[in-house]
């Protein structure tokens, strides 16, 4: 969850460490800190809160200056949010930034205390930094090997010695690490938006590898300390699109960024008119052999599987199920190797979704990546992959993820119903003629601006309040009512419409909001039908709605009309009214948008 970044070369590191950690911020802004060797010692700062307030208390206290360094921006899991408990933490000689969680810090803990060593923090990153100091022979790597054996957990390490100056240290043992490679300086990151002002060229550690940077460049080993050779990879993001771009916040700017992103994600994926999933290892004869499909996933990816689990229903006729990562892998899922286990996840690094993809493959089933993050170990365990091209999503809330996750499930969808003889070549093409159409549809919803600020401006001072939706509506409001409660801490929850009754409605109460979405034509008299029963008890109702829906005047205070689209796509339509009015409603408040309280972007453990 947390960010770490690393830095050795020419340039000022503490502005390097700064700004690298501002790509970074949403990981975690509990606190920030650097650590920097400056005329051969290394100098701490740390702070709780922001990036910003550790600026602040530079300028006060004074700026850490030289050419190497390491620097941390925090999400808390172990101790309160405070000065004490920030990055990086030190022994008498050894000084770390750590990302991921020690599973066995309490018993490692209970040994240095027995040895006389002394902690200063709430935090199992401070046992590493006392490890590491406890072991120190003067031999770093061979201090780190030994570590490294003890430790359980996922974790990402910058670590600088006292007495090897312009030299950082890295290790990775499952959480997500870089090493970037520029013109007499190298660098460390949790991702790689942290180093593109510097360079594109970066290496991927793998599980178990240490990286050394000097200004002889980079070196990189095994476990065994055995060197190794790494291929050099290329960031296909520029600089521009880790950006704003004149939008006041990235998530508005990703927001608009969703018509582009599904034209990258779906175009290299379509033939002469028909899906073609072949580059990601996905061949009719694949889909024809699978009795079932699992999607596995977090949040709104989740959200996503849901979509993708109406479509394949309807037009494949093969079963979905749908789980929630975190709970997969604890009720013995009855898989087979005749399934197939689809996993969706932005960053690539979801620790629960990659547990679960981990079980799915000792169960014998074949799995399927549904990635952003080019690298990442889900898409690098992953027997099939299938890569979406998003760019880098830098909001917290996902908008655009989401967006291009929905494409690549349609057009499994149609791949798979194909490949079925369920639905025919003219039937296939037109699905995917429809897609391909979706990014202009998407254009003309974005046009929805005003209408949305108006609703969002209904919302703002809300303690409560209710989405409905049935059919692929109820996925719309799941992700909707998730969009709101993330960026404006109001209290939402969805419903499937038909359930409201089943004691949901004794929540209504005067004015409570109440949105609801009604696209799917053959569901929505009944739809409407509920919607009367929120409305006559009170509830003010904004309803997101196909332009074909009749409503009766009465039955919502607020309407607002989507462009046409044909239903089974609505989904993706439905989806930006939605999220402009949790943009919306955020802003009003004078939340952070892109940085929401207690979250961050990538969940790197349990």
């Amino acid at each position: 969850m947390c960010g770490i970044v690393g830095y050795v070369g020419s340039r000022q590191c503490t502005e390097v460490l700064i700004d690298a950690l501002s790509k970074l911020e949403y990981r975690g802004y509990d606190s920030a800190g650097i650590a920097v060797f400056d005329n051969g010692e290394i100098k701490v700062a740390k702070s709780k809160g922001r990036l910003k307030d550790l600026e602040n208390k530079m300028e006060k206290e004074g700026t850490p200056n030289g050419f190497a360094g390491i620097g941390h921006t925090r999400w808390a899991t172990h101790g309160e949010p405070s000065d004490v408990n920030s990055h990086p933490h030190s022994g008498e000689r050894v000084t770390i930034v750590h990302n991921g969680i020690i599973e066995n810090y309490k018993p490692l803990k209970e040994f240095l205390l027995s040895q006389g060593r002394v902690f200063q923090s709430e935090t199992d990153t401070e046992v590493v930094a006392q490890l590491l100091d406890y072991y120190y022979d003067g031999n770093p790597l061979e201090t780190i090997k030994k570590v490294m054996h003890e430790l359980e957990g996922s974790f990402a390490l910058g670590i600088v010695f006292a007495d090897f100056k312009d030299t950082v240290y890295a290790v990775r043992c499952e959480s997500p690490l870089i090493v970037g490679v520029g013109e007499n300086e190298s660098f460390i990151a949790s991702d790689v938006p942290a180093i593109l002002k510097y360079t594109k060229d970066y290496y991927l550690l793998e599980h178990g590898e240490i990286a050394v940077l000097n200004k002889s460049g980079v070196t990189v080993y095994d476990r065994h300390l055995t060197e190794i050779e790494k291929e050099l990879k290329t960031a296909d993001w520029d600089m521009d699109a880790a950006e704003k771009g004149g939008y006041e916040h990235f998530m508005l700017k990703e927001i608009h960024e969703q018509p582009n992103a599904i034209k990258t994600t779906i175009a290299p994926r379509i033939t002469d008119g028909l899906p073609n999933l072949e580059e990601c290892g996905i061949t009719p004869e694949i889909l024809k052999g699978f009795n079932q499909i699992y999607v596995v996933a977090c949040g709104t990816a989740m959200h996503a599987g849901m979509v993708g689990k109406y479509v394949i229903e309807k037009l494949a006729k093969v079963p979905v199920i749908v789980d929630i990562a975190s709970e997969f892998r604890y009720r013995d899922p009855l898989i087979t190797d005749k399934d197939l286990v689809i996993i969706i996840s932005q960053s690539g690094e979801t620790a629960d979704s990659l547990a679960a993809m981990r079980l799915a493959k000792e169960l014998g089933a074949k799995t399927l990546a549904v990635v952003n993050a080019k690298g990442s170990s889900i898409a690098r365990e992953a027997d099939m992959l299938i890569y979406t091209h998003a760019g880098p999503e830098i909001a917290v809330a996902s908008t655009k993820a989401y967006m291009v996750q929905i494409s690549i499930m349609y057009l499994i969808a149609f791949e798979l119903a194909y490949a079925k003889n369920k639905i025919t070549k003219e039937e296939c093409e037109q699905y995917t003629k429809y897609l391909e159409e979706m990014p202009q549809v998407l254009e003309d919803t974005l046009n929805l601006k005003e209408k949305c600020q108006y609703a969002a401006s209904k919302l703002m001072n809300a303690d409560s309040l209710l989405y409905i939706g049935r059919g692929l509506d109820y996925a719309s409001s799941m992700e909707g009512s998730l969009k709101l409660k993330e960026i404006s801490y109001i209290h939402s929850e969805s419903y499937a419409a038909g359930e409201l009754k089943h004691g949901t409605i004794s929540l209504i109460t005067e004015n409570m909001p109440v949105i609801a979405v009604a696209t799917q034509m053959d569901l929505v008299e009944k739809t409407i039908s509920n919607i009367k029963e929120v409305k006559a008890r009170g509830a003010l109702v904004i309803l997101v709605a196909a332009q074909e829906v009749e409503v009766e005047d009465g039955v919502a205070d607020i309407i607002i009309r989507l462009p046409k689209t044909p239903q089974m796509f609505m989904p993706m339509t439905a989806a930006v009214p939605l999220q402009l009015i949790a943009y919306y409603t955020a802003v009003l408040k004078g939340n952070d948008v892109d940085k929401p309280r207690n979250l961050a972007k990538s969940v790197t453990v349990e």
